[in-house]
């Protein structure tokens, strides 16, 4: 995804703020490799905030007027975003409230936007720092079972269409509780990436950010996937694993579609999807004594804030450490 200059719509940026937003957009995406679909999401935030300024103040911003706006302003902004939701008209949810977990992300983007408009074109403006984030309570992870999870890389392919598919699921799904990818860090994989059978080689994942990481893997995840490339229908080096019917990229809406068919028959909760895989890999290392920064780093969380969260799943395991390790346990 290349983003230099003029906006993805290929038409010219509109303000000098327009095209400072386009010349950070191209940074985003060609300098720190921030995933497309993220730029994207930053680039609906942003068009938000512009598009309010233009209202709030009777005219397209400039660099200066960037410079210039009071904590008022953007309170205004985010107040804007509770009672009308977003500003683009583009968007599926025009018209409805903004929730302050999505107010939060559209201010994370502008505090993005504004940290690069002073550290490239010297536009400081200090009363963004004043506004505090919207508050939210960020909903747990909802992992499966160890047997709910065993089953699921057990018995996903069953009722595949054909052998081949049936061998495809059950090599995907156990990578991905064998593993704790994410469903798109595994569909990107190459076959040249795939971990053989007799060796202990680590697999190589690029998570978001196209930041790599390495991840072990266990003999049974080596087995499934040694199942599957034999039945591959092109398994060379530079083709995708994980293929489609015709042979291109498995689709995730098709991984997706599989878990909800395996949900369906065994009766398993909503919650049973693909990424449910990742979260049962986090939580039931962590029962089982994981450290803790071991498991961020195995999920490529950028923050252990974010890996932190599946303490709140497993309560019980953060008594046990502390009887287990206190001086006085």
């Amino acid at each position: 995804m290349q983003l230099s200059g003029p906006s993805s719509s290929g038409s010219a940026p509109s303000s000098p703020a327009r095209a400072a937003r386009e010349a950070w957009l191209a940074w985003l995406a060609n300098e720190r490799r921030t995933a497309p679909l993220t730029v994207e999401a930053y680039r609906r935030d942003t068009d938000s905030f512009l598009g309010f300024l233009t209202r709030h103040l009777g005219a397209e911003p400039d660099l200066a007027a960037l410079a210039g706006l009071r904590v008022a302003d953007f309170r205004a902004w985010l107040a804007a975003l509770a009672t009308r939701g977003s500003s683009d008209p583009h968007k599926s949810t025009h018209g409805r409230n903004a929730t302050a977990p999505t107010r939060a992300r559209h201010l994370a983007a502008l505090r993005g936007f504004f940290r690069f408009l002073a550290a490239r074109m010297g536009v400081e403006n200090a009363e963004l720092r004043l506004l505090e984030t919207p508050r939210y309570h960020r909903p747990l992870p909802r992992p499966l079972s160890r047997a709910q999870a065993v089953e699921v890389t057990e018995e996903i392919g069953i009722e595949a269409a054909t052998p081949e598919a049936d061998a495809r699921d059950t090599a995907l799904f156990t990578l991905l509780y064998g593993c704790g990818l994410r469903i798109s860090e595994a569909l990107a994989l190459r076959v040249a990436d795939s971990p053989r059978p007799g060796t202990d080689a680590p697999l190589r994942v690029l998570g978001k950010g196209s930041k790599p990481r390495l991840v072990p893997v266990l003999p049974v995840v080596r087995q499934a996937i040694a199942a599957w490339l034999k039945l591959h229908p092109a398994p060379l080096a530079e083709a995708p694993l994980f293929t489609g019917a015709r042979g291109g990229p498995l689709n995730p809406a098709m991984a997706q579609r599989a878990m909800h068919n395996f949900r369906v028959r065994m009766g398993l909760p909503e919650s049973a999807t693909p990424h449910a895989l990742r979260h049962s890999f986090a939580t039931h290392l962590l029962a089982d004594g994981a450290d803790l920064r071991a498991i961020q780093e195995l999920l490529g969380h950028a923050s252990l804030s974010t890996t932190q969260r599946y303490t709140a799943v497993d309560p019980t395991h953060l008594l046990e450490v502390w009887h287990r390790t206190h001086p006085r346990g």
